[in-house]
């Protein structure tokens, strides 16, 4: 380089690069501003400015004008729109050095190659910290306001004097974990805006729970869900539905705790084990101390912090791009405005109606029968604000999928042309949404902070649900049924310590889970399973007046087989790619070399696709069934198989009680405000030693456990007093 280039350069440099980046040092390249080093180093064209495949480029540096956002220099000098040979334009008009290869084009590094992105600042440590310190504060307060939790009923139902608005903020916290943070998005950057369909969904979703399942628990004053198994059939249903819990709960709750943890460790250097162990340890502590108040009530402000996360990226994100306006017209040009499929092939993995069908029941065995959500709506003061939070619920389940939408349709937006995880910046892709933070966030101290502390608020709100709810059918499935001489004192200690043991289970399912890895996906993949046939009992039961407890056991077992089978098939022969329709993404505006630059269309198809002769029929059949399936599936055969066998064996002979069951009464008395707290029942639940002869049960022998629900005040049914 000349005298006169070198003056030209340094002079270029100290008027337009940041204070402190002009003292002989060139910045080396880091991660953040690969978005717009994309945008500016491609040549210029009439759809978006991208090179088509295929084409070479000559040597040397990109000859492209920067977008006008990048042209002028923050003291609004007018800049060359060629970088210095060498270099090139960085996001805000930073000057960054961009070393040459043999091709002539500068390779973008891998985030772990620069110090410059993939760091965390002090200030997003002290955001993170303070998100942590101020739910443990929660947990202290509740678990001394009004005496702290006296009884088993006040730790873990609240003593049943919640309102709507808290609890519908918890389920919509519970609802939002960190998967959803990090993977929503992703999945419409991958797939498409189709998943948006899932808002008429959750319509759906809500309706059932709140019309068909929440009256009948509510009625019946039970604190865990599978008290109704034996209520209803016997304690042998009892028992099964609720080992399936425990299991099924440990195991997605390690997944919950350590997979954030790892994408983010991964993408922004956040401490892994630190993060794993503190989230774990102050979750545990709040909820030991607290109970069900605090869980509630940290989910309130969880939902807080995990909102301000999501808004302050889609913000960011449309000053970015320049606009909203952009963000839409380039996920239409990309394919990313997917509304609308209605091909009925159920082997196809997102369409309209396996979204709507499919999640309707996958949904519905979370919100409708498992116990994680449904403790917190029966724990309302009476059932109309039990019903009213699932509606309030509805509106924040709409807002967290139109935050999703808008993150993800903005990644594709940035990244249209350099696609991160083509490019091999990150290794998955629910790295994405961290890796978009550091790369728009970087020059705003302590916000990327604030999205790691909305993505493990997610993890604190769903992994305290599950500590609560496990402690929850320990007690009252497996200690309070075979222990009946404890005082209510006791069972409150009890219940703490089941709290307190769950949260250690947790964290040390989190070390396995860093250990297993894809085995333990696969198992919790199985285990997910399980939502379909224990929806299909619980249906039975409500539903089905002669419904006895053969038919409910071979139609549980049934439904499991076919689950089961269906589901680990899928894992051993994964769908293809025209199952799943991975949409494209490119690499063609990445500075990279041509031996480098690819389409995710050719790494995919070699991934999933296998020869022939070793995919059997039944693998591009019945193994390809959509996912959202599976659940749908073990619904049905339990329900069909349980009916059938309930009637050979007598079903129609039996007499079935009527609280146990759906009935007018329940649809007439909808949202109604007269309707009293019903204390006595639930203390007849707890308390009652004595065999009640006149139930009218079909299991005598477990009838002492039963709920005198027709009481003088309030008549369900005529068989009583």
């Amino acid at each position: 380089m000349s005298s006169l280039q070198k003056l030209w350069t340094k002079s270029l440099l100290c008027n337009r690069v940041q204070a402190g980046l002009c003292r002989g040092a060139i910045p080396q390249p880091g991660g953040a501003g690969r978005a717009a080093l994309a945008r500016d180093r491609r040549p210029f064209s009439l759809r978006g400015g991208a090179q088509r495949r295929g084409e070479e480029r000559a040597p040397g540096p990109y000859k492209a004008r920067p977008p006008s956002r990048l042209r002028h220099s923050r003291s609004g000098s007018r800049r060359s729109s060629l970088p210095p040979q060498g270099h090139a334009w960085g996001p805000r008009g930073a000057l960054r050095s961009a070393p040459v290869t043999a091709a002539g084009t500068a390779p973008v590094p891998p985030v772990s190659s620069s110090g410059r992105m993939g760091r965390f600042t002090v200030w997003d440590y002290v955001v993170f910290a303070a998100m942590l310190l101020i739910s443990a504060i929660i947990g202290i307060y509740y678990a001394f306001v009004g005496g702290g939790q006296k009884t088993s009923k006040d730790f873990l139902m609240a003593g049943r004097s919640m309102s709507a608005l808290p609890v519908a903020l918890s389920l919509t916290a519970s609802f939002m974990s960190a998967v959803t943070v990090l993977g929503t998005p992703a999945e419409i950057y991958r797939y498409g805006a189709i998943f948006c369909i899932f808002a008429i969904t959750y319509g759906l979703v809500v309706l059932c729970s709140a019309e068909i399942f929440l009256p009948v628990f509510y009625k019946l004053g039970i604190t865990s869900t599978y008290e109704y198994l034996e209520l209803r059939f016997n304690k042998y249903l009892r028992l099964c539905g609720t080992i399936l819990f425990i299991i099924q709960t440990t195991l997605y709750t390690g997944i919950v705790i350590y997979a954030p943890a790892l994408a983010l460790n991964q993408v922004t250097g956040f401490d892994l084990w630190g993060a794993v162990v503190a989230t774990g340890v102050v979750c545990t502590f709040y909820c030991t101390l607290g109970g069900l108040k605090a869980v509630v009530w940290t989910d309130v402000f969880q939902v807080g912090i995990m909102v301000a996360g999501f808004s302050s990226v889609i913000i960011r994100a449309v000053v970015v791009q320049e606009g909203i306006g952009r963000i839409v017209n380039d996920s239409y040009h990309g394919g990313r405005l997917n509304f609308w499929d209605f091909d009925p092939n159920p082997l196809q993995r997102h369409t309209f109606w396996t979204i709507v069908i499919g999640g309707t029941f996958t949904w519905t065995g979370i919100y409708g029968v498992n116990q994680s959500q449904v403790q917190r709506y029966i724990a309302c003061k009476n059932r109309f604000h039990a019903k009213l939070s699932l509606y309030i619920n509805l509106v924040g389940l709409w807002a967290i999928l139109v935050c999703a939408t808008l993150c993800g349709l903005a990644l594709y937006s940035i990244y249209k042309d350099c696609d991160p995880w083509t490019a091999k910046q990150v290794s998955a892709l629910d790295q994405l949404m961290p890796y978009l933070v550091l790369d728009i966030m970087r020059d705003f101290p302590g916000v990327p902070g604030l999205f790691v502390a909305s993505a493990y608020s997610g993890t604190l709100s769903t992994v305290s649900s599950s500590i609560n709810a496990l402690a929850a059918v320990t007690v009252e499935d497996l200690i309070k049924p075979y222990f009946k001489s404890l005082s209510e004192k006791k069972l409150s200690w009890i219940s703490m310590g089941m709290s307190l043991f769950y949260g250690g289970v947790c964290i040390a399912m989190a070390a396995v889970a860093s250990l297993l890895g894809a085995l333990l996906q696969a198992a919790l993949s199985i285990f997910g399973m399980v939502g379909g046939p224990l929806l299909g009992l619980f249906a039975l039961g409500i539903l089905c007046s002669f419904a006895n407890g053969i038919g409910a056991f071979v139609g549980l077992v049934s439904g499991f087989i076919i689950s089961l089978w269906v589901g680990i098939g899928s894992q051993i022969y994964p769908p293809l790619p025209e199952r799943t329709k991975p949409l494209d993404l490119s690499t063609v505006g990445c500075n990279m070399s041509l031996g480098n630059l690819t389409s995710t269309e050719i790494p995919l198809t070699t991934v999933f696709s296998t020869p022939g002769a070793e995919r059997p029929a039944l693998a591009d059949n019945w193994y390809s069934l959509s996912y959202l399936y599976f659940s749908t599936l073990g619904t049905l055969v339990t329900v069909v198989v349980g009916i059938i066998i309930s009637l050979l064996t007598g079903g129609l002979k039996q007499n079935t009680d009527p609280k146990f069951l759906l009935t007018k009464e329940d649809f007439l008395s909808n949202f109604s405000r007269s309707e009293t707290e019903q204390p006595e029942k639930v203390e007849v639940l707890n308390w009652k030693p004595f065999t009640m002869a006149n139930e009218g049960t079909d299991n005598p022998a477990f009838s002492h456990i039963e709920m005198d629900v027709a009481s003088d005040k309030n008549k369900v049914n005529g068989l009583h007093i």
